[in-house]
């Protein structure tokens, strides 16, 4: 696993209970999987963290659709009383190497996604899908109360 924070988690670390949304590569893609997380969030009772999970899982799944061929991209949520773990998949091919967020200039219209990730989520990660799984990566965040142990 290549993980981007000091202390990585795998992306279901916490328990709880896990929900799975599968859609198409489309346009619309982000915007049913941020209305999916914060329909999630809001019957969990994480209604802080729904500006947040929503910011990030747009992000990614609009990473996957842009800079990606695959046919299906996949959100998986994890929620327990604490905190949220969400994960996005696709399957278009391994990650070359970790992820690193761009510092974008102020004229600059993209490269701000994983910045924003990076200051919202506890931890974020990514993981290749190894030998049996070669095309397969997920990108993952963990949203919760600051203060509170991974």
């Amino acid at each position: 696993m290549t993980s981007a924070t000091p202390t990585p988690v795998p992306p279901n670390p916490i328990g709880g209970e896990l929900y799975r949304l599968t859609l198409p590569n489309t346009a619309g893609a982000a915007r049913l999987a941020r209305d999916f997380v914060a329909s999630l969030l809001d019957l969990s009772r994480h209604t802080g963290l729904v500006d947040d999970a929503r910011i990030c899982v747009t992000e990614l799944v609009t990473n996957a659709h842009r800079h990606t061929r695959t046919s299906l991209i996949h959100v998986d949520a994890t929620v327990n009383r604490r905190r949220v773990t969400i994960t996005v998949t696709d399957e278009g091919g391994p990650l070359a190497g970790p992820l690193s967020v761009l510092r974008a200039g102020p004229e600059q219209e993209h490269g701000r996604g994983l910045a924003l990730v990076q200051n919202l989520a506890l931890a974020w990660g990514t993981e290749n899908g190894g030998p049996q799984q070669p095309e397969r990566k997920a990108v993952w965040f963990t949203l919760g109360q600051p203060g509170q142990p991974l």
